[in-house]
């Protein structure tokens, strides 16, 4: 507890000297938000074009709360959201397994679609695991579960998952990942904490089994079930960067790693860890380069006395091991709790982001649920779109990846059309696939102003086409003399390197 004070005390005086202001708010942040449909009703009771309107609505209300990324659940229990011949149809998604939707159409190609149209990144988000929600859930027919039920496992929690220590059940995993960067066009594979299930108390996971057969020269079965964790994590990182280098592997696992007494590299916490529960040694898949982000849940508040999001920032910083590190945060929590100290701020939400880009390592956030900001819960959406975010934010560059930018546009132009004023350019191609050009970035700046790519509120839209229509502009009052704006236009590669700004145009008032 006195080492908390003190960490409370150290961030109050950090904070004091921030700005709360989206004009600091960095032109490079991650702004993620968790879409989900395990549990949500809503899919099943609509009609495609329905849920299709749904969709757009959502995205464009994240979009003004200043998210760049969309984590779209598409696999939550060894199904599919998407058309797959591996896997059957979600009953998520249609209300019952197994069904396609009527009529057919396929949820991920669309979001994929709608969100590169908005200059948003799509991260197809799976669980590796888990085949069944309950004791009265059954896959549906077909499912690869009755074709080889010795690759299965059921635990005491009532659900059915892959036994983790198969190489079956990892080369399946795999060979699913592998069918969905190859078909569709995403942006990052995305795993969330669900590893070896959560543990029902005094009941152990029932491997023994497994552990007779592949357990040899383990002498701890925690350290063989990392091990065979690991080892999914390693081989879906070799097939996505050997299928398409620029895909991405990110991990959302639960937010303690160990606490410090059972590890003094832990963190000073009290509460389940996810090394000794759930098998998932996460530090160790950045330190090597196995993943290319992490997010971890802190879906605790500031001054939680056995979770402190305050203390696990400060922990998840130090251990990010050179890649990006974007902290998962809870919507409601961070609108349900006062700041600390006492301060007139009835919500955290202003304090968890100011912490975050006050941390060197960390590189953004993402929302739990991305519901709860669309539906604008306590204020969120508003206070996202008015102030912490009010200006558009890049992804961060996956320099490790690739580190090289595209050739800047060409032939910038403004065409007036139906009394429009209409930005073009052109793209230069490549037959690489790493330098081409997916993203644009178009810049206003006043007329006659140095051009400032570093201004974030320069930013007036990332885009995937090669046109913009320019806002009109509102009159100006006759004693001031009117004045125009001047545009340029940056390229983005698949790993959001950004490149030069090509020669700018200017459109007078």
């Amino acid at each position: 507890m006195k080492h908390l004070k003190s960490i409370v005390v150290a961030a109050a005086m950090l904070l004091a000297t921030a700005v709360s202001s989206a004009q600091d708010a960095p032109k490079r942040e991650f702004r993620g938000a968790w879409m989900h449909i395990i549990g949500q009703g809503q899919y099943a009771r609509m009609t495609p074009g329905e849920t299709q309107d749904y969709l757009r609505d959502q995205l464009s209300k994240l979009d003004r709360a200043g998210v760049n990324a969309v984590i779209w659940q598409i696999r939550p229990q060894a199904d599919a959201a998407y058309s797959s011949n591996l896997e059957p149809w979600s009953r998520w998604l249609t209300g019952e397994a197994g069904k396609a939707p009527t009529p057919l159409w396929d949820p991920l190609q669309f979001m994929i679609d709608e969100c590169h149209n908005r200059g948003m990144e799509l991260h197809a988000w799976i669980n590796p695991y888990r085949v069944t929600s309950g004791d009265k859930d059954k896959p549906a027919p077909g499912h690869i579960y009755y074709k080889h039920p010795e690759w299965f496992l059921r635990y005491a929690d009532g659900k059915i998952y892959f036994d983790p220590a198969l190489p079956e059940s990892r080369d399946f995993i795999n060979r699913v990942v592998r069918d969905i960067i190859t078909r569709y066009d995403v942006d990052a594979i995305h795993m969330d904490d669900y590893f070896y299930p959560y543990p029902v108390k005094g009941v152990e996971f029932p491997d023994t089994a497994s552990y007779a057969r592949y357990g040899a020269g383990w002498g701890d079965k925690g350290d063989w079930r990392r091990h065979n964790v690991d080892m999914l994590i390693e081989q879906l990182h070799a097939t996505i960067h050997s299928v398409k280098p620029w895909v991405r592997l990110g991990i959302s696992p639960f937010g303690i790693w160990r606490n410090k007494r059972s590890d003094s590299n832990g963190s000073e916490t009290n509460g389940l860890e996810c090394y000794d529960a759930l098998y998932a040694d996460c530090p160790k898949w950045t330190a090597l380069g196995w993943i290319d982000y992490m997010t971890p849940q802190l879906y605790w508040e500031l001054e939680h006395k056995a979770a402190s999001d305050l203390v696990l920032s400060y922990w998840w910083n130090d251990h990010a091991n050179g890649r990006h590190m974007y902290y998962g945060q809870a919507v409601r929590n961070v609108m349900d709790h006062r700041d600390i100290p006492d301060t007139l701020n009835p919500t955290q939400l202003n304090h968890k982001i100011e912490l975050m880009r006050s941390l060197p390592n960390v590189h953004g956030v993402t929302w739990w649920p991305a519901y709860s900001v669309t539906e604008n819960y306590k204020g969120v959406l508003d206070s996202l779109s008015n102030n912490q975010m009010r200006t558009r934010a890049l992804c961060p560059a996956v320099t490790w990846l690739d580190d090289v930018a595209p050739e800047a546009v060409q032939n910038l132009r403004v065409d007036r059309e139906r009394g429009e004023n209409i930005l073009k350019w052109d793209a230069v191609t490549s037959t690489d696939p790493m330098q081409q050009a997916v993203r644009f970035v178009v810049y206003q700046f006043p007329e006659r102003a140095a051009i400032n790519l570093d201004d974030a509120s320069a930013i007036m839209c990332v885009t995937n086409a090669t046109t913009f229509t320019l806002p009109k502009q509102a009159p100006q009052r006759k004693k001031v003399k009117p004045q125009g704006h001047t545009y340029v236009v940056t390229a983005l590669d698949r790993c959001n390197n950004e490149s030069a700004p090509c020669k700018a145009v200017s459109v007078p008032f």
